[in-house]
């Protein structure tokens, strides 16, 4: 289990405003989730990413003052790319068993590109006091998505309620993802057959599709 830092969170020094600043930093985050994935917390450090990005330690800290903050933008960037998962199987008006295969699909690869990655953020990387509020606001817009998401396919006036439905479905997608990544068995036809079959399953008994 990671563990979670009483400091201030520690911002990026300055905002990238130009094409070729934007792209500095894009290959900072990815050299850095490259290095955390392949050598854990322990062997995280902005020395290596660094080499690893081919830019100088001192173009490192224009950006990042420190680790921490490096780590928080490599958070940051999993999320965008979850969140982009929900809005993709929330928009379209698909059937149901359409939508719930772009979701898994979508969730599958989004844990599958660095999968190491996701396990050392799960278990090893230690959170920052202050960043408690991104990670609410991204717990937020989680769960509205999921709602949608449930809203889509069942009676609206339906028990329980698509506030519960969304929590429970939420859970049970992310308790398999995360676990797989763990296990390094995301890449299983059977894990996403069955688990498209379980959130099928479960929606239909609710809803309309």
């Amino acid at each position: 289990m990671s563990t979670r830092i009483k400091k201030p969170r520690v911002p990026m020094r300055k905002e990238p405003s130009q094409a070729r600043s934007r792209a500095t930093v894009d290959a900072i985050v990815v050299s850095g989730a490259r290095v955390l994935g392949e050598r854990g917390w322990a062997g995280f450090t902005t020395n290596t990413v660094a080499a690893v990005a081919g830019i100088s330690i001192g173009s490192l800290y224009q950006y990042f003052p420190d680790k921490l903050s490096l780590v928080e933008a490599i958070r940051h960037r999993h999320f965008d790319d979850v969140l982009a998962v929900l809005r993709q199987a929330t928009t379209g008006g698909l059937p149901l068993q359409q939508s719930v295969e772009t979701l898994v699909q979508g969730m599958i690869d989004a844990h599958c590109v660095n999968p190491d990655l996701h396990r050392v953020l799960l278990d090893e990387v230690p959170g920052l006091e202050g960043s408690r509020s991104a990670h609410d606001a991204f717990l937020a817009d989680y769960q509205l998505y999921y709602r949608d998401f449930v809203a889509a396919h069942r009676h609206a006036d339906g028990m329980p309620s698509d506030d519960l439905l969304a929590e429970i479905l939420s859970g049970v997608v992310e308790g398999v993802i995360h676990n797989g990544a763990r296990k390094g068995t995301l890449d299983s036809p059977d894990l996403k057959q069955e688990l498209v079959r379980i959130i099928c399953s479960y929606l239909a008994k609710t809803g309309h599709d």
